[in-house]
């Protein structure tokens, strides 16, 4: 892939959190990486949506050298590299500050799987992350975001998101609209969630085989959901 089209997949995940009302103002990020050129593509940070072009799309390289862009990545590159470093075959990462999974997020709970809408994306609950120490926070603060982030997924393939504890979610894919989609689906997760337990806080998660029944006809080897 060239730098022109990983930029302009990028810009176009990128404009899609505000039109499924991921964002407020600059909240939020999307990235790709191309394992052909090992490059990162990544939206400028505090660039409003509505003005960006793919010329503000930066990009870089794996370890974080800027190789294209005259504006400054998303503070949250750091998250972002770690994670392509960390998580094999995960190509796209979101970051936003959507509504109900950053209320999760705050509330350092993870998004339990309580119906099949939720079994049809994640093989279980989605997690939120420890606390940071005060070392890490006041040290290289948005890497060690992404070393908390892979530290809580070790099914980051079947689990494709993290709430991270009173900041927010990041959410991955093999590619940056996949992720997008993931982050889409995790908004409502969460929404669900918390109505449901509203209305029953007792609700308890739904059966281990249901779940698995759910997941693995729509992923894995012998999936058969959808068309061929």
């Amino acid at each position: 892939m060239d730098v022109k089209e990983l930029k302009d997949i990028v810009l176009q995940a990128n404009l899609l959190l505000p039109q499924y009302g991921l964002v407020t103002f600059t909240w939020g990020n999307v990235s790709q990486y191309d394992p052909e050129t090992g490059l990162v593509a990544i939206k400028p940070s505090g660039v409003e949506y509505n003005s960006m072009t793919a010329d503000d799309i930066v990009v870089l390289t794996l370890d974080g050298k800027k190789v294209e862009g005259r504006l400054n990545p998303s503070s949250d590159t750091p998250t972002h590299l770690e994670l392509y470093r960390s998580f094999k075959g995960v190509h796209g990462i979101v970051h936003t500050h959507s509504r109900f999974a950053t209320a999760f997020a705050q509330a350092r709970t993870a998004i339990p799987p309580l119906g099949t809408t939720h079994g049809d994306y994640f093989h279980g609950a989605i997690p939120c992350t420890r606390d940071m120490s005060p070392e890490e926070v006041s040290g290289e603060y948005e890497l060690e975001t992404g070393k908390v982030i892979v530290e809580c997924c070790p099914d980051y393939n079947n689990i494709p998101a993290a709430l991270v504890a009173s900041h927010g979610p990041f959410v991955w894919g093999t590619d940056a609209m996949e992720a997008v989609h993931n982050s889409v689906v995790l908004e409502e997760l969460a929404a669900m969630a918390w109505i449901t337990r509203t209305i029953r806080p007792g609700a308890e998660e739904m059966p281990a085989v249901l779940l698995d029944k759910h997941f693995f006809r729509k992923h894995g080897e012998n999936a058969y959901y959808g068309q061929k």
